[in-house]
């Protein structure tokens, strides 16, 4: 009887085809920088040379792995390389790549400790080591009353922490009942749009969102949380929860943490820590007074896919009481309840998040710290913020520029002083060029072009000829 053909990739094809993708993105790398960076395609391009139906047959592997030099690359946007310096990095890196390979391989679903017991394991353990490593408080640790998870982004933790921030203030009855409209959430004018999207998730609704002002370096201004919410008291609301960043997404500006601290121990409110890509700094003792007062944490989050050159999606999320947390997210159907769990003595991160199932993320981060060790991180880290204080130097000695924010770390507010126009074009002029790529923002109302050093293999000579090819195209 002949073999019943399966249509599968046998083990010897799938290792011939995977060397074939190990070599070609080690060949990508090896020229990544001959690529533009910013994708130049038009809208629908890429679509439009796809065909038009699914194919009826299978076809070679070959013939997939050149239609991604053909028609995938060319609408690339290069995040990897070395002159991109826009948004924040999403950087990636060998061992994390590899590591993400071998979840792939793995094909683990990790939303139960029963359903791959090292998964869980292998995440709390990591987690818990990069509170010894970012210096974080000890009632982070899993031994503690707290403890960490990785998240698939910030703007997923920041949600669970206000779910979280609702439910505690109402005494849990929000899940039963629905908000009433009094629950009152604020954040700085400058904090991540993600907490505008989670406010409407977790129906508080837009209105009960307040926008702290913020001071002369666009960190939040605690007296002024501290009148809003009195003020909100005596209309009859509910102040609930208080976001403050370690490094805003505009200008990399670190709110007060102590005082906003301080104002949330008083009036009973959650303090949520937003680090973003900044965490990443605190893996340096002289950078850690950035994360001064997040001892007054109840939930902290950072992303080690933006600056610690774990590949997207790899957010860290940590609270200072856990039972809250699960309180808030768990619903155990029948078809999910098993021995480990009923026991008590296990830890199913599923009531640790928003979606119930979950990848194997642990291994890629862990693959990481491993490869680099404390020591190679700590390097990376004090080498890009070097670049970007030098960058910002540079501009500070050009007469026709201006810094337009304090640039505590890696990220360099600046701008041309012939205004608003001669700046958007002088970012556009820079943007086609291919050789680099930058993005803006505004503060004060004025466009503000960002410079991020963070990707993974920036060096001297990518953020030199960046500032040259900035001075060439300046009226």
């Amino acid at each position: 009887m002949p073999d019943e053909k399966t249509f599968h990739m046998t083990p010897d094809q799938f290792r011939q085809h995977g060397h074939a993708v190990v070599d070609w993105i080690a060949d990508y790398y090896s020229r990544i920088e001959s690529y533009p960076v910013l994708s130049r395609v038009e809208p629908g391009q890429i679509r439009s040379s796809l065909p038009a139906q699914p194919p009826a047959k299978g076809e070679p592997f070959d013939a997939i792995l050149g239609d991604i030099e053909k028609l995938i690359l060319p609408g690339v946007t290069h995040w990897q390389s070395p002159n991109f310096f826009a948004f924040f990095p999403a950087n990636a890196s060998g061992p994390a790549i590899l590591g993400d390979l071998l979840s792939s391989g793995l094909g683990v679903q990790g939303m139960l400790w029963a359903t791959s017991p090292a998964c869980t394991e292998l995440e709390t353990h990591v987690l818990d080591w990069l509170v010894e490593m970012l210096g974080l408080p000890q009632n982070f640790l899993s031994t503690s009353k707290g403890g960490g998870v990785i998240q698939d982004t910030a703007s997923s933790a920041s949600l669970c922490a206000l779910l979280t921030a609702r439910e505690r203030t109402t005494n849990f009855a929000s899940n039963k009942r629905g908000c009433d409209g009094k629950l009152v959430v604020y954040t700085s004018s400058q904090a991540h749009s993600s907490i505008e999207k989670d406010v409407q998730i977790a129906g508080l609704g837009l209105d009960n969102l307040r926008l702290i002002e913020v001071d002369e370096n666009f960190a939040m201004r605690p007296d002024a949380l501290a009148r809003q919410i009195e003020q909100d008291r005596r209309s009859g609301l509910v102040p609930c929860f208080v976001c403050a960043t370690i490094g805003t997404t505009s200008s990399n500006a670190i709110d007060p943490l102590p005082e906003i601290g301080r104002v949330c121990r008083e009036n009973n409110l959650w303090f949520h820590v937003d680090a973003a890509m900044s965490g990443t700094a605190a893996l340096c003792p002289e950078f850690r007074h950035t994360h001064n007062g997040v001892e007054l944490a109840d939930s902290y989050t950072f992303n080690p896919h933006k600056w610690m050159f774990t590949n997207f999606d790899c957010n860290c999320f940590y609270v200072a009481d856990r039972k809250a947390l699960i309180q808030t997210l768990s619903i155990l159907p029948e078809y999910l309840r098993n021995k480990a769990t009923e026991s008590g003595a296990v830890i199913d991160y599923r009531d640790w998040q928003i979606p119930l199932g979950r990848r194997f993320r642990a291994l890629k981060l862990w693959f990481v710290i491993r490869h680099y060790g404390i020591e190679g991180l700590q390097y990376h880290v004090r080498r890009h913020i070097e670049l970007a204080q030098q960058f910002a130097g540079w501009v500070k000695n050009d007469a026709r520029f201006e810094l337009a924010a304090p640039a505590p770390l890696n990220l360099v507010c600046f701008r041309h002083k012939g205004g608003d126009e001669v700046n958007q074009k002088l970012m556009d002029r820079l943007n086609r060029s291919g050789d680099l790529y930058l993005t803006h923002t505004r503060l004060n109302g004025r466009f503000t072009l960002r410079f991020c050093v963070g990707q993974t293999n920036t060096m001297e000579r990518h953020v030199e000829r960046a500032w040259k090819n900035i001075q060439d195209e300046a009226i």
